[in-house]
């Protein structure tokens, strides 16, 4: 059954009980809480997303809860305290920052417990059955490029977490939402039609953040996942051309594994991962300031990467 199949009221009843038991990605994540407001906008974001009814008997991967604050904080600037496993790892957030919170919580369990894969800090996206990995530094444009990408019909693995199983040298998709930061919420708003975003969270520790919902088409494939096939570095630059060009491998091998939130952990395993990942893809470096100009020059390599076979 897909989210968007119930009410918000029903979402909201499940959650102060028994759980929402929610597909995200390859992670089964059963979400509790009573916070206005936060239903309608899991309605709203994860809409196509899988949830299981026979949650009892289920394996899941995290359980995670959205609660209201103690005391007085219930109704004196309310808040919303996210907890993890009977943990709380994070202060209480102010109650309008609900769905953010619940974002960064699930980034947080996440990045602490999937060690089975080798975690990325990157936006991972397909087309034409090549997936791309665009890992990147906090400044970089990555999230807004991302989304451009996605508003152009690239399928979104990923704006997070680049998943890659060294076994298979697949990539696991973890469709969800895009957190966008200042600038970039007015750029992509403006960027497509299609684009629909949640409410602004003002002031956050990154600033104004507001969440682009995912295509429907990406979150039904989140089952499905992808070979890569290029790894590009981006980096916005204001006022510059575009530019698009080969990246050195050996360099390309130490920026990634710079990337990566668990490559340390990995140790060997991890040392392998990279190399052949590197010496899979093409590598690029990617600098624009014209997001118009920096889809369809990504889309361009992809189309002569295919002409060329």
């Amino acid at each position: 059954m897909r989210l968007n199949q119930l009410k918000p009221s029903v979402i909201a009843d499940r959650m102060r009980h028994a759980g929402l038991c929610l597909s995200v990605g390859p992670f089964l994540v059963r979400v509790f809480g009573g916070v206005k407001g936060l239903p309608e906008l899991l309605y709203q974001m994860y809409g196509e997303a899988t949830i299981i009814d026979d949650a009892d008997h289920a394996l899941v991967d995290y359980h995670v809860s959205i609660g209201p604050g103690h005391g007085l904080r219930r109704w004196f600037r309310p808040q919303a305290v996210f907890g993890a496993d009977a943990t709380h790892p994070f202060a209480p957030f102010p109650r309008a920052h609900a769905f953010a919170l619940l974002e960064w919580g699930l980034n947080w369990c996440i990045a602490m417990q999937a060690h089975q894969y080798l975690m990325f800090h990157s936006a991972v996206l397909e087309r034409n059955g090549k997936a791309m990995l665009l890992p990147a530094e906090p400044g970089s444009g990555k999230s807004t490029l991302c989304a451009a990408l996605m508003l152009n019909g690239w399928r979104l693995l990923s704006d997070e977490f680049g998943l890659y199983r060294p076994e298979s040298g697949l990539i696991e998709a973890l469709p969800r939402p895009i957190p966008l930061k200042n600038e970039s919420i007015e750029i992509i708003r403006n960027y497509s039609s299609e684009a629909v975003l949640g409410p602004i969270c003002r002031k956050t520790r990154k600033g104004d953040v507001a969440h682009l919902r995912p295509t429907a088409a990406s979150l039904l494939a989140s089952d499905r996942p992808a070979r890569p096939a290029y790894v590009v570095f981006p980096r916005y630059i204001a006022g510059a051309e575009e530019l698009l060009h080969p990246f050195a491998k050996g360099r390309a091998f130490l920026k990634l594994s710079g990337n990566s939130f668990n490559y340390r952990l990995q140790g060997a395993r991890g040392f392998d991962a990279v190399a052949d990942l590197v010496d899979d893809c093409g590598t690029y470096y990617l600098e624009f300031s014209d997001l118009d100009r920096a889809v369809e020059r990504l889309q361009r390599l992809v189309e002569e990467d295919a002409d060329a076979v």
